[in-house]
């Protein structure tokens, strides 16, 4: 299992490192990706998804688990939105929203959920 991220300001980036699983980040969209993953991304705009990330999805569908997405709390109902514009439009299930960098909490709360998706699929960065 693989962790797909994408991150503009490094808070994402951080996050991803701290989790201590195999990754790649997007950088245009065009990455393809050949085992299951769970996609984490940033909220850009007024809750909207990142282009790279929409030209990502359409290419790899199929083996998105799940996706969570940070955010800024200041955004209000906008908060960490791009996950649930992913789960509307492709029916990708939201694993977690997280603030900024994220928590030890949010860490936690995304390991379980790889727990959960993956199983013995994990795979951590040798």
């Amino acid at each position: 299992m693989l962790i797909v991220y994408a991150s503009k300001t490094g808070h994402v980036a951080r996050f991803v490192a701290r989790l201590g699983q195999k990754s790649l980040r997007i950088q245009d969209g065009r990455e393809t990706i050949h085992e299951p993953c769970l996609l984490i991304t940033y909220t850009t705009g007024f809750g909207e998804v990142p282009g790279e990330v929409l030209a990502f999805v359409e290419r790899n569908r199929p083996l998105i688990r799940g996706v969570a997405a940070s955010g800024n709390r200041n955004w209000g109902a906008n908060f960490a939105r791009a996950a649930d514009r992913l789960a509307e439009r492709y029916g990708i299930p939201v694993i977690h929203k997280f603030e900024l960098a994220g928590t030890p909490k949010d860490l936690e709360i995304i390991q379980e959920a790889i727990h959960a998706l993956f199983g013995t699929e994990q795979c951590a960065v040798a």
